[in-house]
């Protein structure tokens, strides 16, 4: 008799999503599902603008990384321009890119997640959360906020708001960063320094408490895919692309990233909006990968700055080959925060952010162009075909999430085969459950869908449809 689970929605991400968790006919856990459940459709509703309009257009998608549409909106016109953007303007988007590491990152390890593993599984669901780590922690909680702030403060400085900056633009961007600018920035740095070691310290803690959550939460061999430098070092905003199996070795690596769909394929669910990409030479099932700080730390074999470095041999010490833990992706969040700040402090000294030339001018030199940047959550895709006015004919976009589904539903069977006891709906069981979820920081709204109420409906059904268990949050 197959039963199955359902979580709907799934709490503290960004946006709206069930889980179904399948039970065969003995009982046991048999599969997962993470369903993406509205849909919203900017692929469809861009045909027919004009390129020049899409990084206007496109960060619209998500109010958390709108930056990451921006920056990989503008390349994608560069790309249909033929141009290659003066040396200041790649610099400028670097340093928006790396404010929005930042701040992106800070909100999920920080309100998102933290509240998990330093309050517990068990406590109530109505002061597990970022309200309950303030009561708790009124110190940390405060410093996670800021450090936010220092990554939002540097969107704002270069694109006069923090959200949805209308800032890059195809053939370059429109400022450069203003000597009171580069001064407030580097006002920041040393209270962001004391707050990102302050939590790589307290998660090093966490992991000597939680070996379980580290062992069952995501723990399986999978493909890593991300951009990298020529020489292998972590990239952000440039780069090629470079696969990576379980044990480290790679598998594929250098590619252009306009030659994505060459290893790239993309699986539709009847179940989801949320697209199932895979590495195409392996097919579905043995080309599941992962994407995102994770993957990213895996992949390349420096960051060029020392105390980044110097954490980065730490975390890889923590894998047999690669680092296979999803619960690692808080690790790596934070180790990516550091390599951020010294990299925004390194950058300061550059006269070119103060530059005058910005931009490169010319026309539709090709019908065709990808832009590829490393989001927070991991690589993303843009991809235009524009006819000789300019508009677009067809718009792909692979997000991070959706390179994560085959991933987090695996995660989520794995998680489940150790916590569900029978029919039986737990607290303790649905969090540890939707925070396998969270391990990858998803963002629904990149994914197509639209926001939807917090609560949490969990039934757990017979074969028949008739519900044998249930249990809600309102």
């Amino acid at each position: 008799m197959s039963q199955r689970i359902v979580i709907d929605p799934v709490t503290r991400i960004e946006g709206h999503a069930k889980i179904s968790v399948f039970l065969d006919d003995s009982g046991q856990v048999s599969g997962a599902e993470f369903h993406v459940v509205e849909f919203r459709g900017f692929e469809k509703f861009c045909e027919g603008r004009s390129y020049t309009e899409m990084p206007g257009i496109t960060p619209r998608i998500c109010g958390i990384c709108p930056v990451s549409h921006l920056l990989a909106s503008a390349k994608a016109g560069d790309a249909i321009m033929a141009v290659s953007i003066p040396p200041a303007a790649d610099k400028l988007r670097r340093l928006m890119n790396l404010g929005q590491i930042v701040q992106s990152h800070a909100l999920s390890f920080f309100h998102l997640s933290a509240p998990d593993f330093l309050l517990g599984w068990e406590s109530p669901p109505a002061t597990r959360n970022v309200f309950g780590l303030i009561q708790s922690n009124a110190g940390l909680a405060r410093a996670g906020i800021r450090l936010r702030q220092f990554g939002q403060e540097i969107i704002e400085v270069l694109g006069g708001k923090k959200i949805h900056p209308a800032w890059a633009v195809p053939g370059g961007v429109r400022s450069a960063l203003t000597p009171e600018g580069r001064d407030k920035i580097r006002a920041w740095l040393p209270e962001a320094f004391a707050t990102t070691r302050t939590a790589l310290d307290l998660f090093k803690q966490v992991l000597l408490t939680h070996e379980k959550e580290k062992e069952l939460f995501g723990n399986f061999p999978s493909l890593f895919m991300g951009l990298v430098a020529a020489d292998g070092g972590w990239e952000h905003h440039g780069g090629k692309l470079r696969f990576t199996d379980s044990s480290g070795s790679i598998i594929a690596d250098q590619i252009d990233p306009k030659d994505y769909l060459s290893v790239i394929g993309e699986a539709a669910e009847e179940s989801s909006y949320l697209k199932s990409p895979y590495y195409k030479p392996l097919g579905t099932a043995a080309g599941i990968y992962r994407v995102g700080p994770l993957a990213r730390l895996n992949l390349c074999t420096h960051f060029g700055v020392p105390q980044a470095d110097a954490e980065l041999k730490l975390f890889k010490a923590l894998g047999h080959g690669a680092v296979t833990s999803s619960f690692l992706y808080h690790y790596a969040r934070l180790v990516e925060i550091l390599a951020s700040v010294e990299l925004i402090e390194r950058a300061l000294d550059d006269a070119d952010l103060s530059s005058t030339d910005l931009r490169a001018d010319a026309g539709i030199n090709c019908l065709h162009g990808v832009g590829a940047s490393e989001a927070p959550r991991g690589t993303l895709f843009h991809d235009y075909k524009v006819d000789r006015n300019g508009l677009l004919q067809k718009v792909n976009l692979i997000v991070a999430t959706g390179q994560n589904n085959l991933a987090m539903n695996r995660t989520v069977a794995q998680i489940a085969r150790h916590f569900l006891q029978g029919t039986e709906i737990t607290e303790p069981m649905l969090n540890r459950i939707e925070h396998g979820i969270r391990c990858y920081d998803p963002c629904l709204s990149c994914s197509t869908h639209a926001l939807g109420r917090m609560a949490l409906h969990v039934r757990v059904l017979g074969p028949g449809g008739h519900v044998l268990n249930e249990a809600r949050r309102d």
